[in-house]
């Protein structure tokens, strides 16, 4: 073939997976709408993704603020204007931050599980026998994870802001001799509730979309034990730069609506 019937071919099997991609997200959370409602499943599922996942955001955030709080020590302080790390600190991890570094932790660990546990499901055909026996598998197993991954994420991104926060408190006021009381009122001036909301439906979709790529991944896994190897590392990279893209266009949506 010729590298334009390469490049056209290409294009062609791109836009295919995207289209069974949506088509697989809309029946998900279309199934989920309908009876019968799987709360045990759900609730379930916000566990794995809220509470076993609380660890490795609280390391995370506390670390990301203590070392934003020094690397802004460093400008402002040849400017005199150490009162300004807390804000401006707290501004970057609300806006910024803590909703892409969270989606990125959680992608990690939930999204991969989630391709794997799938994969391995399907290339056992555990899944087509949930189909034998009239059990809608996208009801049954990917809507639950989809609602609590789109759930959660964003509670997990506000422990990251607080915790990312007290870290940035810490290195300023115990370590770099900030006065607290500054500390806390360039916050309280310069961050608005519109800073912390926009982060949180940035987190929202970031949710949705980690758990949406790991489940149709897994979904449509096949190769036996080798293809839910690399149904889990393509689930992972996909919904990573499908983080970092998406968070570029929702930032150029939300940034006019908090200068309003």
């Amino acid at each position: 073939m010729n590298p334009i019937s390469r490049l056209g071919a290409m294009l062609i099997h791109v836009l295919e997976s995207v289209g069974r991609y949506v088509r697989f997200l809309m029946r998900s959370m279309a199934s989920g709408l309908l009876p019968p409602y799987r709360l045990r499943l759900l609730f379930k599922q916000m566990h794995f993704v809220g509470v076993e996942s609380l660890l490795i955001v609280i390391v995370t955030g506390v670390f990301t603020g203590m070392v934003f709080a020094v690397q802004a020590n460093v400008g402002f302080s040849r400017f005199g204007a150490e009162g300004l790390i807390g804000a401006i600190v707290t501004l970057s991890l609300t806006r910024e931050l803590s909703p892409v570094l969270t989606a990125l932790m959680v992608n990690g660990r939930v999204g991969s599980a989630m391709a794997a546990e799938l994969g391995t499901m399907r290339v056992t055909e555990q899944i087509d026998a949930l189909d034998s026996m009239a059990i809608d598998a996208h009801q049954y197993l990917a809507a639950p994870r989809i609602l609590a991954a789109t759930l959660m994420v964003p509670a997990l991104t506000m422990v990251f802001n607080v915790v990312g926060v007290l870290g940035c408190w810490y290195v300023a006021v115990k370590q770099l001799s900030v006065t607290p009381g500054a500390f806390q009122a360039r916050i309280e001036w310069w961050v608005d509730p519109d800073d912390i909301i926009g982060g949180l439906i940035k987190s929202s979709l970031f949710g949705l979309l980690l758990s949406s790529v790991g489940c149709y991944k897994g979904f449509t896994t096949s190769g036996g034990a080798e293809g839910v190897g690399r149904a889990t590392t393509t689930a992972v990279v996909i919904s990573g730069v499908l983080i970092l893209t998406s968070d570029y266009f929702m930032t150029l949506i939300l940034a006019p609506l908090s200068v309003g």
